[in-house]
């Protein structure tokens, strides 16, 4: 399979998930049980970000465990070195918080999609013109709901995952908002549910992201 078949393949099956969780774990070693509780609940987009300690190995282990069950990437990337380093441990897509058009290259030569940050409409549409696959609207909690309905007006191309601010309450008006995705951090994996391991509760929360996202 060519780089750009695979990498449209990935893409389809990211916008397929829905919900990306956003994983910063404390110790790597907590990822595989992690995603293991998110699958559980539905949430099958796992992006462990490089703030996790040793996050190639945390990707790695998970890969290992969870198989083609889920969809893994990397996230909070900001140097093509970071990027080599998730793709090598298993990474199927890749996440910057910033407009970072270097990243691009050797991500798509790998068939990685590359998801990129945006705040403002001209950064969206730069992200876009840039060849990235997303546009990764962040923080969205400070643009809000009206901001993309606006932003999707003039510009309806644009695949827009905003992270942020995404919760049970809200991720499907997102989706009705015309957003492709979303990314679900600290409302979704909670520092104290890792802390307690509480896995149950981390299902149960996954399993109502995915049902607000499908309603």
């Amino acid at each position: 399979m060519s780089s750009d078949s695979l990498r449209s393949q990935r893409a389809q099956r990211l916008m397929q998930c829905g919900v990306v969780a956003v994983i910063r774990a404390p110790d790597p070693g907590l990822v595989p049980e992690l995603g293991a509780a998110l699958l559980a609940g539905g949430v099958t987009a796992l992006e462990v970000t490089t703030s996790t300690p040793n996050f190639a190995s945390a990707i790695r282990s998970t890969r290992a465990a969870l198989g083609n069950q889920v969809l893994i990437g990397a996230g909070t990337l900001l140097h093509p070195a970071q990027c080599d380093e998730a793709i090598e441990a298993g990474a199927e897509f890749a996440v910057s918080p910033v407009f970072r058009p270097s990243l691009i290259p050797g991500c798509h030569a790998a068939g990685v999609p590359m998801l990129l940050g945006a705040f403002t409409p001209t950064e969206a549409q730069a992200v876009h013109d840039s060849g990235a696959d997303f546009v990764k609207l962040f923080p969205a909690e400070v643009l809000g709901l009206k901001f993309i309905r606006g932003l999707r007006a003039p510009l309806p191309h644009l695949r827009l995952v905003p992270t942020g601010g995404v919760d049970a309450t809200n991720a499907g008006q997102f989706r009705k908002a015309g957003c492709v995705a979303v990314g679900v951090g600290g409302s979704l994996v909670k520092p104290e549910l890792m802390q307690s391991r509480d896995w149950p509760a981390l299902t149960a929360l996954a399993a109502a992201l995915v049902a607000s996202w499908r309603s």
